[in-house]
């Protein structure tokens, strides 16, 4: 299995849609997902995560099967926090807690981090154990059982399946730390995304039935250089 996870478009939050630009991105997204294809698509239940899928399931003349737990706004409210000015965000991107999760207690954790006292009155490990059990059932709906213990899947059924998911980038980092097994500080503290960037995981068994997610590559915007639409983060300002 060939797996998507694709950033909605440039966004407006309220009310929830895409700008000009978002639409113009998810357009030229659209050519690039649809040229070898795509068997399933899903998206979060967020109208942007739906508007950023629609030009692709279009053309390829695909159903989009909607997955409400992948709805930005739980994340945000389980993995949020505020710092010391009152000030709530998502936990990485207060300083103190990006101090924090690389210091070597919090590392000592691992994928338990949210024991730290500084998460005691948070919502942190009730969101990551909530997105990592729905991340769970949903590979295994694709035919890949894992084994979180042991730090890799297990193919239950086979699948050559190309399967796109398109969310947000708060719930990408802590759906993709769950998927691949890495401990969400790591991922947060070193991974971001793009709007409509690719992230693309090859879910390939070994002899033994054993899967090793590899990340093909990460919140890849190619589709935007070939159309010759704006990259945001290189405008000079």
């Amino acid at each position: 299995m060939i797996f998507f996870y694709v950033r909605h478009g440039d966004p407006i939050y309220k009310p929830d849609g895409l700008t000009p630009l978002g639409f113009e991105q998810a357009d030229a997204l659209k050519y690039r997902l649809c040229r070898n294809g795509l068997d399933k698509i899903y998206a979060s239940s967020s109208n942007r995560a739906i508007l950023t899928a629609t030009p692709t399931a279009e053309l390829l003349k695909k159903e989009i099967e909607i997955l409400d737990w992948c709805n930005e706004s739980y994340a945000y409210n389980e993995l949020g926090m505020y710092n010391e000015e009152k000030f709530y965000s998502w936990c990485y991107n207060h300083a103190h807690i990006k101090k924090l999760f690389r210091s070597q207690e919090i590392r000592n954790l691992g994928e338990n981090w949210y024991d730290h006292e500084a998460f005691k009155d948070t919502k942190a490990k009730e969101g990551t154990l909530r997105i990592r059990k729905e991340t769970d059932a949903f590979l295994l709906s694709l035919g890949y059982r894992n084994n979180r213990q042991e730090g890799f899947y297990t193919e239950e059924t086979p699948n050559n399946d190309r399967v796109a998911l398109f969310a947000h980038e708060g719930f990408g980092i802590a759906f993709l730390s769950a998927l691949l097994n890495i401990p969400y500080p790591l991922f947060s503290t070193h991974f971001t995304m793009c709007h409509t960037g690719v992230t693309v995981i090859e879910f390939k068994a070994e002899a033994d039935g054993t899967v090793f997610p590899k990340v093909l590559t990460c919140s890849n915007e190619a589709h935007l250089y070939e159309k010759r639409v704006p990259l945001v983060y290189n405008i000079k300002i």
